[in-house]
């Protein structure tokens, strides 16, 4: 069938494809845009699948400042060169992330680095948890492999809601711009800073703080 010129440039703006990758897609689903958008992810992921294993190097260090500098977030995030390295598309990628670690708190990048004794430290909280709500044993140890995975969530970046688009996980958005972008990405390493950390400090200031930085990050 023949697909249009507006059509092609349609399905570009909104993916990012080339034209000739969109032309194709349009003619593989008969020129259904919607089919056509999901061909072009499905194809980038895959191509980002094989990206994952090579090596990256260069990239940046990305800084945020929260509000009047009560809270604070290096991270380094990698790719394979410096010409992507330069490109907007990466620098906007590493600051949505440096906000991201702001918002949502992580204390790992990825579940590997979780200590197993900490992973032991919170089963046993969990079971005692399940234990104390009734549950029998074996349901209790069920509860404890369904709980422990919501854990997984909160404390690493990787697994966390990407707090822009909540339908995607922080992976989920790394593996859509290593598609996008050609180049494998990784995040390395993050330290965050909250002024008073350590020093208690009222639950209602806290909550603020927050809420504040969440706004901050999902503004337009």
């Amino acid at each position: 069938m023949s697909i249009s010129a507006s059509l092609v440039k349609e399905l570009r703006e909104r993916t990012g494809a080339g034209m000739m990758d969109c032309k194709k897609a349009l003619t593989e689903t008969g020129g259904d845009m919607e089919k056509a958008v999901i061909y072009l992810r499905e194809k980038g992921l895959a191509a980002a699948a094989k990206k994952a294993g090579r090596i990256a190097a260069e990239g940046l260090i990305e800084s945020y400042i929260h509000g009047v500098g009560k809270l604070g977030v290096l991270v380094e995030i990698n790719c394979e060169t410096d010409f992507v390295a330069l490109t907007d598309e990466f620098k906007g990628l590493a600051r949505d992330i440096a906000m991201q670690i702001a918002a949502s708190k992580p204390e790992y990048v990825s579940r590997d680095e979780v200590p197993a004794e900490m992973v032991e430290k919170e089963k046993e909280i969990l079971r005692a948890q399940a234990i104390n709500e009734g549950k029998p044993e074996k349901i209790a140890d069920k509860m404890v492999e369904g709980r422990i995975e919501k854990y997984y969530k909160d404390v690493c970046l990787l697994e966390q809601p990407f707090v822009k688009d909540t339908n995607l996980t922080v992976q989920q958005l790394l593996t859509e711009k290593i598609a996008k972008i050609g180049e494998n990405i990784s995040i390395r390493r993050f330290v965050r800073y909250e002024l008073g950390e350590g020093i208690e400090k009222k639950q209602s200031d806290i909550a603020a703080d927050v809420d504040a930085i969440t706004r901050n990050v999902c503004k337009p």
